[in-house]
């Protein structure tokens, strides 16, 4: 299966106002490719083409909100229709909510799913036809390692993870078997700075917060990146997402274990009160933040296995993989 460079695609980003989307956007018309942006929030999209268009990029934004069908297939149309083709896509829109399983609603845990999985199944719906009909492309879907293992306090968001894995899975072979040259990678980051621990809804009384290490957004958009020119199923971001695949595969016990003696605490931002009731994007976007980076910069670290490439994990070498990360964290740590 044969990609187009990116400086000769036209590349949809769906979830671009801030984070990782918005990286993504960026390195994309940095690289010449022709960009549509789209999120809820008109104004961060409206100041991302202005940031684009600055340094000589070409993009437009579409408003849209995932979790209705009809304006995301908007998207792929409104693309097709101002440059005459789509030949990647990339769904990062998501949102999240961090409360206990019996805290959460019934109305709340339905509302991630909505977003953060069934946004996800809408993009790859309304993208598939015009990548079919350009008879080549890429599928980029923004998962976590939360598709692979769920957290405490995060239930929902979870599930919507592992339901994104469930789609993309059965896609990918049913394209193949149709022969369709069109490839489908998951992108499973580790904790990544950016706003997102800003902006979930919180019954935890205070800031939420990743257990720690964070990567910066930039390694994930180098992967976003990579994925567009190279057909690859699965890329995990972060040396610590290896590490929690690996030990989820070895033994899901142990990992509980460690659950138990961090996830917790580690969840809760020390001495930062915040009320359910304060700003979030859960139902609405939050206007004036268009950030790419979190708060949580002087927890950020190096991702050895992501700088030294998009290696799979045999051809490093397990023990030589695991004795670089357990040996960063431990530097970071003292």
């Amino acid at each position: 299966m044969q990609l187009k460079p990116i400086n000769q695609q036209v590349v949809a980003v769906v979830g671009a106002s801030s984070g990782i989307g918005r990286k993504a956007a960026l390195e994309f018309a940095q690289r010449g490719a022709k960009v549509v942006v789209s999120a809820r929030g008109e104004l961060k999209l409206k100041s991302l083409v202005e940031e684009i268009r600055g340094f000589g990029g070409e993009a437009t934004y579409i408003v849209a909100d995932v979790q209705e069908f009809d304006q995301v297939k908007a998207i792929a149309a409104q693309t097709v229709e101002i440059y005459g083709r789509l030949d990647t896509w990339v769904h990062a829109a998501a949102i999240g909510m961090f409360a206990t399983f019996e805290q959460t609603t019934p109305e709340e845990f339905k509302h991630v799913i909505d977003i953060s999985l069934m946004g996800q199944v809408h993009g790859a719906m309304a993208a598939l036809p015009h990548l079919k009909r350009e008879g080549r492309g890429a599928l980029i879907h923004v998962s976590s390692m939360e598709g692979r293992r769920s957290l405490p306090y995060q239930s929902a968001y979870s599930s919507a993870k592992h339901g994104v894995e469930g789609f993309l899975e059965a896609m990918r072979v049913e394209l193949i078997h149709e022969k369709w040259p069109i490839s489908v990678t998951s992108i499973k980051p580790a904790v990544i700075n950016t706003p997102f621990w800003n902006n979930g809804l919180t019954k935890l009384g205070v800031k939420p917060a990743g257990i720690p290490p964070y990567y910066d957004p930039k390694i994930v958009a180098d992967a976003i990146l990579y994925a567009a020119e190279h057909p690859i199923r699965d890329l995990l971001v972060g040396d610590i997402a290896k590490l929690l695949d690996l030990a989820q595969k070895i033994s899901p016990s142990l990992v509980d274990s460690l659950l138990l003696l961090l996830g917790f605490n580690l969840q809760r931002s020390s001495g930062e009160l915040k009320s359910e009731d304060a700003p979030n994007n859960f139902y609405q976007p939050v206007p004036d933040e268009s950030r790419i980076d979190g708060d949580y910069q002087n927890l950020v670290i190096p991702s050895i296995t992501d700088a030294l490439g998009k290696l799979p994990l045999f051809q490093l070498g397990t023990g030589a993989l695991l004795a670089l990360i357990a040996t960063q964290v431990f530097n970071q740590s003292k």
